[in-house]
């Protein structure tokens, strides 16, 4: 085991990356293909990662530490991960499963056979880390409770991703991204008082428990450093989403009461939100009084500056909705761009609202190379959102494709020492 090796040569393989440029029916579009690279140099190169999660949440994690250049082995049963059956299918591949399971190995085990739990327990003996997404005490009756795997690996890191925690009367049902909205408060907090609750589009609470788990992770093999001590780590769809939620939270300590449904304007600030222009809408974000002033200067509107009713942030939320349909009034006459070009060009935040497929294509995705692919089945690429984080000197990398089902069980197991 060899958690953050020091000292490593870094070898960037800089031809890795091609940028391939092309047309469609919105014009001209630009992926960064980035080939596998072998060259394994990632910040987390030498930890090895035994996965035996699946769906959503704990692949998220898993799929982050892999990116980062650790050894992720995914165990799947027999049939394979779920997922590997939903989603948009190239090829009979599921690019649901590719996005969330590139640069990991994929082993066959049957964990209801007790051969196969003899193998993982093999596999465990020289892992940093374990990962699964088990409800609450499933790992623990499968034979594998934290005093159990102690004694296989002292030094190992056991990570759990599950739906509300290990302890209390919910911890043994069964999680789902919509459940965890719905418990955590998330929910009551999205739209407006007429819509009433409305879940989030993508399924927040699984990334974001995925996302607090690798940084548990992380956190451990860095005290392990100092302690030589392997130790638990834990992150739970609701318990993630209450954390995410400290800003609302902090007013509804003092108040006691649930914070008001602000829709698309802001909850404490306004003139803020989305405006009507000639040919759509634009999302201007006035965050303070000098960035109100320009927004109101930009639209010729200063003279509500001396207006009673809006002449302070606390008189603009009282009367927000007379003030937004004098905005409204007077963006209508213009067009998107052209509110966006004068109120940026002033210093006031101002953005169109895209699609999801502009977005993708969009120049600032380019820049930010968050678009890329890999090899599919019978060399068809498939797209996927690349690497949010940048390192500068142990960057992520494609090192693998998604893997086939089993692809790799012979590999891996012919590793155990008998």
């Amino acid at each position: 085991m060899n958690p953050f090796p020091k000292g490593r040569a870094i070898i960037r393989d800089v031809m890795g990356v091609v940028i391939a440029f092309g047309q469609n029916a919105r014009g001209p579009i630009m992926t960064i293909v980035i080939s596998e690279n072998n060259n394994n140099n990632g910040a987390l190169s030498g930890v090895k990662v035994i996965d035996l999660t699946r769906v959503l949440s704990g692949p998220f994690c898993t799929m982050l530490l892999a990116d980062m250049g650790a050894e992720v082995i995914k165990i799947e049963p027999p049939k394979g991960d779920n997922v590997r059956n939903q989603g948009d299918m190239v090829n009979g591949y599921s690019s649901y499963f590719a996005q969330f399971n590139r640069n990991k190995k994929s082993v066959i085990l049957d964990l209801y056979k007790e051969s196969d739990k003899e193998l993982l327990k093999s596999l465990l003996c020289d892992a940093d880390v374990v990962v699964e997404n088990f409800k609450a005490g499933v790992f623990n009756k499968m034979g594998f409770d934290y005093k159990t795997l102690k004694l296989i690996n002292p030094k190992l890191i056991s990570a759990s991703v599950n739906g509300f925690g290990s302890k209390g009367e919910m911890s043994e049902r069964p999680a789902f991204d919509f459940i965890a909205q719905a418990l955590s408060g998330f929910m009551s907090l999205n739209g407006t008082e007429d819509s009433g609750p409305m879940r989030a589009a993508m399924p927040i609470s699984d990334l974001v428990a995925g996302l607090y788990c690798s940084f548990g992770i992380v956190s451990a093999l860095y005290s392990r450093v100092q302690t030589g001590k392997g130790q638990q780590v834990e992150a739970s769809l609701t318990s993630g989403l209450i954390s995410m939620m400290a800003y609302l939270s902090s007013e509804s300590f003092v108040t006691g009461k649930a914070p008001k449904k602000s829709g698309n304007n802001h909850p404490i600030l306004a003139p803020y939100g989305i405006f009507q222009t000639s040919d759509g809408e634009v999302a201007v974000a006035p965050a303070s009084d000098k960035f109100c002033n320009i927004f109101l200067k930009s639209i010729n509107l200063t003279n509500l500056l001396e207006d009673d009713l809006y002449n302070n942030n606390t008189n603009r939320m009282k009367n927000r909705d007379s003030l937004n349909k004098i905005v409204n009034k007077k963006m209508i006459l213009k067009s998107s761009d052209y509110w966006i070009k004068k109120l940026n060009d002033a210093g006031c935040p101002a953005a169109k609202i895209v699609s999801l497929p502009e977005a993708l294509n969009s120049q600032l995705t380019k820049d930010s190379e968050m678009v890329i692919s890999s090899n599919g089945p019978e060399g068809r690429k498939i797209k996927m959102t690349g690497f949010p984080v940048k390192l500068s000197e142990t960057p992520s990398q494609l090192y693998r494709s998604p893997p086939l089902l089993g692809e790799h069980t012979k590999e891996v197991l012919k590793t155990i020492k008998k």
